[in-house]
């Protein structure tokens, strides 16, 4: 009776934190400042700020958040303006915040699909070239739940022909370029006509469990249910066996057609015909846009819950002890 009692209670609390939202939290180990932006189909907190060496900062997303954080790096406010730029990932709001403007690339995304009840879906992509490293790690979350990321430094082994910003960033070849062969757009805009480049096979091996082009759902698609998130800016040497190695087991993405997923477009702005809830296929976003904040709300669910629980624990009881007499 405790076994069946404490196995009802953990997944109980399990779906009630899927349903109350998740935690990121965002760490900067780079040995200089970061600015990190985020991009979402709705507004959290805060859209972006600044993030000194060892420092930290835990943003709660509600469910069913879909969205993307980045760092802008060598960010100067004008003295006589107040204006903000960045010399990578820069927004272009001016501004510490965002404010529901993405970033410009070369950059590397971390991206979020949080489930309601259900799995998170979430990614590293250098789709749109690469500017830092970064790890993203699940915790308290059930299922396959790895660590993913492009923890090795790029810009040390990046083309001259991709090279960006003084050696800062690192551009894809779809920016660098503009083809359609790169870009998977036009008569390559379908995952049987858009294959692997010379550039992107280069980047997914120094990274092989980021997103090297729109395209690389199987190696690059990662699932946790319930799960809170650590975005990682230059993780220590010790975390980057975690994101080297082991590669999710098979591509879930049950037939994705849309270039979308790994990548917004080239110039990681959305565009205005583009409703930002659907970002990811539909199997990732679900259609549900409902969501509980109120803690009030949440509480009383967990309180009647429990006590459903509990009450049916004396029933099993009584009626176990009932047959075996």
């Amino acid at each position: 009776m405790d076994l069946f009692f404490s196995t009802c209670l953990f997944s109980l609390l399990s779906m009630l934190q899927g349903i109350s939202g998740t935690t990121f939290t965002v760490v900067n180990k780079c040995d200089h400042t970061v600015w990190p932006g985020i991009l979402g189909n709705s507004q959290l907190d805060t859209t972006g700020f600044e993030l000194l060496t060892g420092g930290s900062r835990s943003i709660q997303a509600p469910p069913s958040w879909s969205g993307r954080f980045w760092g802008r790096t060598g960010c100067i406010s004008d003295q006589n303006t107040g204006q903000l730029t960045c010399q990578t990932a820069d927004c272009g709001s001016t501004q510490m915040e965002c404010n529901g403007k993405g970033a410009t690339p070369p950059v590397t995304l971390a991206e979020f699909t949080i489930g309601s009840g259900t799995q998170d879906f979430y990614d590293v992509s250098i789709v749109d070239g690469y500017n830092l490293p970064m790890l993203v790690e699940p915790s308290s979350g059930s299922g396959t739940c790895l660590s993913t990321g492009c923890v090795n430094d790029l810009n040390r082994q990046c083309p001259d022909k991709l090279r960006a910003q003084s050696g800062q960033a690192c551009k894809s070849a779809c920016e660098a370029f503009g083809k359609p062969e790169y870009c998977c757009s036009g008569a390559y805009a379908s995952p049987d006509a858009c294959k692997p480049s010379s550039y992107s096979e280069m980047f997914k091996a120094a990274c092989p469990k980021s997103y090297s082009y729109a395209y690389d759902d199987a190696t690059s698609t990662f699932t946790c249910t319930a799960s809170d998130y650590t975005i990682t800016f230059c993780p220590s040497s010790t975390s980057k066996k975690s994101a080297s190695n082991t590669a999710p087991a098979a591509a879930t993405t049950k037939g994705t057609t849309s270039p979308i997923y790994g990548s917004i477009t080239g110039s990681g702005e959305v565009p205005a015909d583009v409703n930002i809830s659907s970002w990811f296929p539909y199997f990732l976003t679900g259609q549900s846009s409902r969501t509980v904040s109120s803690s009030v709300s949440h509480n009383t669910l967990l309180a009647s819950a429990i006590s459903f629980l509990f009450l049916s624990s004396l029933d099993f009881s009584h009626t176990y002890n009932f047959l075996q007499t």
